[in-house]
This record gives C-alpha cells, structure tokens and sequence, in this order.
C-alpha cells in the first residue's frame, strides 16, 4: 500500500489529475467494470435509415452479444494479438521504407493477396438477390471485392455458416459477369481474376496471407442496404471453393479504395463506428454528404503499390496532458487506418516515446508479462482505475482524444505495439478507433474523426 500510495503522490506531483474526466483534463477515473463487455447487447440499438443518399447500416462484434449468432470460434486474447501483429506484418511488409503515404515505387505483394480474413471482428447484416436474402458479412478496409460463399458447393469445399449458402437460381436478378466485359478487364487489372469458367464466365480468387482463400464466379446482383435502398448490379465474387476460412459468418463487404469496393459502388464517402465494447452497437454509413459536419479531417494518403489502403500522417502525440518531444520524421512513414487490426503498430522512436509516458503515467499499476505485448497491468482489486488521456493529432491539426478507457486498454495492455523502424509505415488499429465515426472521402483525398459517435 505504501508503494501504491507514493506512486499516486509521484502522479500527482507531476500532472494534474483530473477526476470525473471532464473538459480538457488529463487524466480520467474510470471503473474497472468499465472495461468488460456485458453479456447482453445493451445500448440503443442503431437501425438502419436513410437520409437522402445517405444510409447508416448497425454494425456490430461478430464475438459480442449484439451479433445475430455467437460465433463458435471465438479467439483468447493471445490468439488475437497474434492475428492481428501477423495482419500488421503483412500489410506492411510490401510498403517501400520512407516511401510512406505518397510515392510511386511498386511494392512486391500482388494486390489480391488479403491480410488476414481471421482478424475480421466486425460485422452488418445487408441482403442479396431479388427476392432480398439477408446475409451476415464482415466488413474489411483492407479488402475491395466482396464476396459471399453460393451454391453449388461440393462438401467440404466451402466452409460451415450459420445461414444457407446464397443460391444464384433463386435470384431473378443475378447474372454472372462475362470473360470480355469490362468489369472482368479491370477485375484482371487489380489482380482477382483467376481466368473464364466455362469458356464465358469471369472468375475470381482472393488469397489471403493466413492461407485461406475463396474463388468462383466473378457476379452481379442486386444488394439491399436497408429498406428502399438498394445498389443494382453490385459486383461480388461468389464462391464455390473457401479453404479453410472459418467462422465468417455469410460472406465479406470490401471497403478498400479500389473500383469494385462497396463504397466505389454506391457512391460517395464511407464511414464507420466501432463501438467502445463489444455489448454495444455501432454503425457502418454511406453516402455521406460532401461537407459532413462534427468532423475533423485530414489529407488521405496511398500506399505505394497497395492502392487499396488509405493512410494518414501523424504530426504528434500527447499522455497526460504532455506532448511527446518527437521530431516529424518519427512519423514520416504514414500510418494505414485499417479496420481489422486490432492493436496500433507504431514506428519505434515514437512508441518507445509513448510507452515510457504511459508507463510513468500508470505507475500505481503493477505491471504483468505478456507475450505478445509490452505494457500490461493488474488492475485486479482496483474499483476504479486512473487513465491518462492520450491523443492523436494528425496533418492538418486534426486531434483525436482516444476513447479511456476502451481507446487505450484492451484486457489491461496498452493498445499499441512497435510496428517497426521510423520511416516505415504504420497501422491505426481499431481500438484506437472505437467511438470515432471514422469517413473515407476518396473524392476529396481526406479521413475525417467524429467523436462520441456510438
């Protein structure tokens, strides 16, 4: 207890501690039950609705109580640091260093080969086909061609789901998409053809980092977003052959910056909220207006020879009410906003900067080992905990407070690891992004930050 009790003093000497977690304060308290989940979805629901072009879809965990089927796989923690350190490692061992957010070197990773479909922890539920048969679908920012598993699928070709297969005769609007159109010309150019079907028909095949992958007929059909609002002929492959892709419920919604995306097909920016905890509902949104307000943005940077992902720049951090003394090439490399990584991967000069903020900061803490992260704690026997703030602020002056405690702590770790050396580019992972309404504007170059979305 003494030990405990100088630390609180050492904190509080050194920062203003700010109980409650109001205004611009440094530091939050926040209960230690604030950091589970409940067992049952709460919150208000998010429904789907339109609003002019635009239309907001719920989006929920496909692990939380809030999704329309518990999924029978479900990762520990360990499993998901793992996939999600594997996702980061492939998503930017094909970047040029310091190449970053601009540049036109090719990379050397074709770009159908996916990140990892197992880190995917997000999922909407949207409807194909005329009659419209609702489909649960994972979405990916690191995908372009969504996909559903269809009939005719030999077994053991395709993976178990809870709901039928998607079944194209049924569908008086499906149509297969042919070898000499100009949708399989470009679905060549981005690299997910797999040559004709039947002398006629387009294909398509995603290979996926983790070893799975899913191929079939490249196809059009019409996709229901909500009531009234509908995309014809939206282009997806529907697959006959997955390998060893488990739990993904129906299929995959492809969010990424390429043509056959589902945000290039309906036109205008894409947007998403992930929840604070997985009892809660979120939202995925598109269409948005060109001038959204509440937003803060910043420039949209490309990744060289990965034209799928948008990337932003960092221009600094703060913990605590201080921010870090960091020279701007510590985050010259970019950092890829990606929804299906889970923990932050930060270029080392400015995570070991953050780390040993954090660490300071959160000293009253008894540290724990972790294998796959270097800043935990036990936070047992704690009724409340004390959080330093930590925000991100972006080129351009766009600042983010990231949410305290769920923004910052996942299972008592600091959600952030080192992605590698300055000048390579990093990940903005979904954590950090939790309670942020996070939009795409491909048209004008820009991402934008809402906060207190959902």
């Amino acid at each position: 207890m003494r030990v405990l009790a100088e630390a609180v003093r050492f904190i509080s000497s050194h920062y203003s501690i700010a109980y409650g977690g109001g205004g611009d304060q440094s530091f939050v308290t926040v209960p230690t039950s604030s950091f589970e989940p409940e067992r049952v979805c709460s919150g208000e629901r998010v429904m789907s609705e339109q609003n002019n072009s635009a239309v907001s879809l719920p989006l929920v965990h496909r692990h939380g109580p809030c999704t329309p089927s518990i999924s029978p796989d479900k990762p520990s923690f360990a499993d998901t640091l793992r996939i999600s350190r594997a996702r980061i490692n492939h998503i930017t061992s094909g970047v040029p260093r310091s190449m970053g957010s601009h540049g036109d070197e090719k990379a050397s990773i074709p770009a159908h080969l996916g990140s990892s479909v197992k880190s995917l922890e997000y999922v909407v539920t949207v409807s194909f086909g005329t009659p419209a048969v609702p489909k649960v679908v994972v979405i990916d920012t690191g995908s372009d061609l969504s996909w559903l598993q269809c009939k005719p699928c030999r077994p053991g070709e395709c993976s178990q789901q809870k709901d039928p297969l998607f079944d194209p005769s049924h569908s008086s609007t499906y149509g297969s998409v042919d070898c000499g159109s100009a949708p399989c010309k470009k679905l060549t150019a981005d690299a997910y053809a797999n040559g004709c079907a039947n002398g006629k028909q387009c294909g398509f095949l995603i290979s996926y980092a983790d070893g799975t992958s899913t191929d079939g007929v490249y196809s059009k059909d019409k996709l229901t977003l909500a009531p009234g609002v509908v995309v014809n002929n939206f282009y997806f492959g529907c697959g006959h052959d997955k390998r060893a892709v488990q739990g993904l419920y129906d299929g995959l919604l492809g969010l990424g910056r390429l043509s056959e995306s589902l945000a290039a097909q309906y036109g205008g920016a894409v947007s998403y909220c992930l929840p604070a905890v997985s009892s809660k509902p979120g939202f995925l949104a598109l269409g948005a207006g060109k001038s959204p307000s509440g937003f803060q943005f910043t420039p949209m940077g490309r990744v060289p020879g990965q034209p799928t992902f948008a990337t932003v720049t960092l221009a600094g951090i703060t913990v605590g009410g201080k921010k870090l003394n960091l020279r701007p090439s510590a985050f010259q490399g970019g950092m890829i906003v990606d929804s299906g990584t889970v923990i932050t991967g930060l270029q080392s000069t400015a995570y070991q900067a953050l780390r040993s903020a954090f660490r300071s900061a959160m000293a009253a803490y008894p540290m724990v080992p972790n294998d796959h992260l270097d800043t935990c704690y036990n936070l047992a026997g704690h009724k409340n905990v004390v959080v330093p703030k930590i925000a991100l602020t972006f080129s351009g002056g766009a600042t983010i407070n990231l949410d305290v405690p769920n923004g910052i702590l996942v299972n008592g770790c600091l959600a952030f690891a080192d992605s590698g050396l300055d000048g390579t580019t990093g990940v903005l992972g979904n954590v950090n992004q939790r309670t942020f309404e996070v939009l795409f504007d491909t048209s004008s170059s820009k991402v934008g930050f809402r906060a207190n979305a959902c």
